[in-house]
């Protein structure tokens, strides 16, 4: 029996959720981007407490480190640490990508089709990757500026299902009939499958050195 606590602050919707043997016990959602780091502690205060779990009895913590928001990215991974170096426990991290990807093929259940996450960044940029059913990692997740010949080689021969934040900029731009577009949310059950697999493999990581997957450098406008 093993306990893991896992924190999704990375993308628009939050998820905090508390797993038992791979069995989703509680969820946390929260859609205010804003407020993810004001809600997470309280967050996984109520799931313990709701679920009278002492939190010495967690086995790990998992989280997503990316991409996506850089401070969502930055709270979680930073609340993960803190609570795997107080209760010397495993840290397990997933990118938002992964994740995305991972429920996107647990709702379509189309094992010859490729799956294509993508997150919001700035005018026709994204952050994204493509996986196959059996969920290797087709393109490795990378910064990409969309137009219409975005994945065109990838859709002369394949379905590919499109999810995520950034899927409205390239729906507006593909003509391909091999383009699908999911607009379901990550699961809670996906973020619990997803930990459990990593768990069950021993995939953890070196907690002094877990950063977060930025992709690419952060730019801030610098007052004047």
């Amino acid at each position: 029996m093993s306990y893991i606590l896992n924190i999704h602050t990375a993308t628009e919707t939050a998820i905090i959720n508390l797993v038992k043997s791979g069995q989703v016990l509680g969820t946390f959602r929260n859609d205010d981007t804003k407020q993810h780091a004001t809600i997470l502690h309280i967050a996984i205060r109520e799931l313990l407490q709701a679920n009278d779990l002492d939190i010495k009895k967690l086995n790990a913590v998992g989280v997503s480190s990316g991409p996506g928001s850089y401070t969502g990215m930055r709270v979680g991974l930073a609340a993960a640490k803190g609570l795997c170096y107080a209760l010397d426990i495993p840290l397990i991290t997933f990118n938002s990508l992964e994740l995305m990807a991972f429920s996107a093929i647990r709702f379509v259940n189309d094992e010859a089709a490729l799956y294509c996450p993508m997150i919001d960044a700035r005018r026709m940029e994204v952050f994204t990757a493509i996986y196959n059913y059996t969920f290797q990692e087709i393109i490795p997740p990378s910064a990409m500026i969309l137009d219409e010949n975005s994945f065109k080689d990838f859709l002369i021969l394949n379905k590919v299902y499109f999810s995520g934040s950034g899927v409205e900029k390239f729906q507006s731009l593909t003509k391909s009939k091999n383009s699908f577009f999911i607009h379901e949310p990550i699961t809670s059950e996906s973020l619990a499958e997803i930990s459990w697999k990593k768990y069950t493999k021993k995939d953890v990581e070196n907690i002094p050195y877990a950063q977060p997957l930025y992709i690419k450098d952060f730019h801030t406008i610098s007052k004047k």
